[in-house]
């Protein structure tokens, strides 16, 4: 398969049933059921220089395979209990996180158009609807859904955009989506109304992108911030009070869902042979530490990177190498590896950092177990 780059240059990013449980109140019954740089400084010092003996392989929960088009992003529903896919022919595949077994499908796209990103609502105590899954395809759609009654509640379109990420506040109030025309929206969840528009250009005093997003993340635990990456080698963080990027940082290559913040620490996974893992200071900007990505057949160039809950540690995975490798966030140590024959595009820590789902170009979505 083509690299997402490539994919996106086509206008083509990474290229029926079933029940229903279900926070604003949609009026649903829920029924029970069944995601040359800079000197290093600080952490630098703790990365590893020698090439690893051997990596232990993660062991696997489950996999299902036979989808019929490429895996492009998976997502932990907020309680962990479910394992939402999206696939290349815009159909998104719900799992029971345990068992591996299909539960649900949904169609986000009539034209057949890539599923390229989701989240779930995360829970609250103004909204009351469970289980509704926020999904980002390339025809521009944005749309909520009931996941276990199968019910789209809600479209929005983005006009001439294909969209690559999206993200919600930490509380469920907001929602971000971002893409192909740069510019980064902020949805109000309630009303489903756009809020502010993110950008550079004429008339704007403040930094933004110049080339295609594929990475959003609202700050955790700051409500004011936002963080986005992309394809112009930057990642811009975004102060909503004063709609401007009051930071940026400069370096990481990004093309998936591989930008991701805990306390004081962001990590990126670029789309290049080298340097592709990184750490950053999200007060400062600056790098951290390079993670070496070592003792491999060949280099590989990252789609995915992502802190686990707990913040023990960090998984990232991609092409090239086609593979999932797991780092102590403590040592930068590698930990575990999952290796594929085709490329990674996804992974997502359940929320009790127990366990990782994987999303990949095999034509599966997996979950394998995270030591403790």
């Amino acid at each position: 398969m083509a690299s997402a780059a490539q994919s996106a240059e086509d206008d083509e990013p990474r290229g029926s049933s079933d029940d229903g449980e279900g926070d604003v109140d949609e009026g649903i019954e829920d029924t029970p059921s069944d995601q040359t740089s800079p000197p290093a400084r600080s952490l630098a010092a703790t990365a590893p220089s020698r090439v690893p003996i051997s990596l232990k392989p993660l062991a696997q929960n489950w996999s299902v395979g036979a989808h019929s088009s490429e895996v492009f992003c998976v997502r932990f529903s907020s309680d962990s209990t479910l394992v939402a896919a999206g696939l290349g022919s815009g159909v998104v595949r719900v799992y029971q996180a345990q068992t591996g077994r299909l539960s649900y499908q949904l169609t986000t796209s009539d034209k057949g158009l890539p599923s390229t990103a989701m989240r779930f609502r995360p829970a609250s105590a103004s909204t009351k609807t469970r289980n509704v899954l926020l999904t980002a395809n390339a025809d521009g759609c944005i749309q909520h859904w009931h996941v276990t009654s199968g019910k789209c509640l809600h479209t929005i379109v983005e006009p001439d955009n294909q969209v690559f990420a999206i993200d919600y506040k930490a509380d469920g109030s907001k929602f971000a989506t971002a893409g192909k025309d740069y510019t980064v929206r902020i949805y109000d969840e309630a009303t489903k109304t756009k809020v502010a528009d993110l950008s550079s250009g004429f008339g704007k005093k403040h930094a933004g992108h110049s080339n295609r997003v594929f990475s959003l993340r609202f700050h955790p635990t700051d409500e004011h911030m936002l963080l986005s990456a992309g394809w112009d080698n930057t990642i811009q963080m975004w102060d909503l009070r004063t709609e401007g990027s009051v930071r940026s940082i400069f370096g990481p290559h990004i093309c998936g869902d591989s930008v991701d913040i805990s306390g004081n620490d962001i990590v990126s996974g670029s789309w290049r042979p080298t340097e592709q893992l990184q750490l950053w200071d999200y007060r400062s900007g600056e790098l951290i530490a390079n993670v070496p990505w070592l003792d491999s057949s060949e280099p590989c160039l990252l789609y995915a990177a992502q802190f686990s809950a707990s913040g023990k540690h960090i998984a990232a995975g991609g092409s090239g190498a086609n593979e999932v490798r797991l780092f102590s966030r403590s040592s930068l140590e590698p930990v575990g590896v999952v290796n594929l024959s085709k490329g990674v595009y996804g992974v997502d820590f359940s929320t009790d950092s127990r366990a990782l789902a994987i999303a990949a170009g095999d034509l599966s979505v997996r979950v394998v177990a995270v030591p403790a």
